[in-house]
């Protein structure tokens, strides 16, 4: 019965459950500030929460792990800076950068998409290539745009974006403060997870109807799918512009509960650990539920969260919480991509 359970869940998923209650304990013994932790833990389960949602409609029309989420970051990140540039603050300025971001991922994501329908067989591969190449040349381009706020400019050549852009003063926490109250010393960012827990039913409600569904067809049988009439292309392209719409809005929600954005190279790898973290929550790369996405969203920032203190306290000098988070992201997405082939 222990073993058909095992086999249920998932080994490397049972492993990892049993590596972070061994990880609660070690940070309890350590004497380390669990309200904080809980804290800690909640923000980044809600800041994290849209991006790996954006794995969703890339799985159900049957491409994959959506490895090129960068592409509607760089969409977002745009959208975001423009608001600053505009001077816009609190729920305008968020709210003008979300609005903003969705037109201009739509156009990312259809070009995108166009690109993943030629490719087919070959779209976690290609998305990896793209996202790296769109992160790459955006770096020329935020030396280029034409902002001029000195809030984003480097002063002395008052020309190219900073690094770092922070948001104090303009929608920095503005969701993670609405409605948020205290049990105990813990706080609870009750805007934010709101924001998160919206965006799942509003994705939940579209796999239920006719369009999400035909959708579905196309990433679990592709031959059946045509076969009932249903354009796969159609299908694919729509998936495709919805995750880079996500992944837009995702990294907004994101960069106000951090309290900065980050540029230049800083996307690069941020697909990363939402494909581990949906992988984490029980989806493969042909099966997902919103379920998965806020199973493994939670486990995996979770594990973050308290492996990195824990690490640093048993080995100050080595980096070992660095190292131990590489081992588990991507150990998480070389098991599931191993299975899949195999299962094929």
């Amino acid at each position: 019965m222990v073993k058909s359970y095992i086999e249920k869940i998932g080994l490397p998923r049972v492993i990892i459950i049993v590596f972070l209650l061994l990880l609660i304990l070690a940070a309890f013994l350590q004497g380390q500030n669990m309200s904080m932790l809980t804290t800690d833990v909640l923000v980044r389960f809600g800041m994290n929460g849209i991006l790996t949602l954006a794995m969703v409609p890339a799985i159900l029309c049957g491409t994959g792990l959506n490895f090129g989420i960068a592409v509607g970051i760089i969409a977002g990140l745009v959208s975001g800076i423009w608001s600053i540039d505009l001077g816009l603050t609190g729920l305008t300025g968020i709210m003008f950068a979300i609005c903003v971001s969705v037109p201009f991922s739509v156009v990312f994501g259809y070009l995108y998409g166009k690109l993943l329908n030629a490719v087919k067989g070959s779209e976690m591969v290609v998305g990896t290539y793209v996202g790296y190449s769109v992160v790459s040349l955006m770096c020329i381009g935020w030396l280029v745009l034409p902002f001029k706020s000195p809030t984003l400019v480097w002063p002395i050549a008052k020309a190219g974006l900073r690094n770092t852009i922070t948001l104090d003063g303009y929608y920095e926490k503005i969701f993670n403060n609405f409605l948020s109250f205290q049990i105990g010393s813990v706080t609870i960012p009750t805007g934010l997870l709101l924001v998160f827990a919206l965006a799942c039913f509003i994705m939940f409600i579209f796999s239920r109807t006719k369009t999400g569904i035909a959708m579905k067809a196309v990433g679990d049988n592709n031959m059946y799918a045509v076969a009932a009439g249903i354009n796969v292309n159609k299908m694919r392209m729509l998936g495709t512009i919805i995750s880079t719409v996500l992944s837009a809005v995702g990294i907004i929600v994101y960069a106000q509960a951090f309290g900065f954005y980050q540029l230049y190279q800083a996307p690069l790898n941020m697909a990363f650990m939402p494909v581990a973290a949906v992988l984490l929550g029980g989806a493969s790369t042909n099966k997902v539920k919103i379920s998965h996405v806020v199973i493994g969203t939670l486990l995996f920032q979770a594990l973050i969260t308290i492996a990195l203190p824990v690490a640093n306290q048993i080995a100050p000098e080595g980096g070992l919480a660095e190292v131990s988070r590489l081992i588990v992201s991507n150990g998480i997405i070389l098991y599931a991509l191993t299975q899949s082939g195999g299962k094929k």
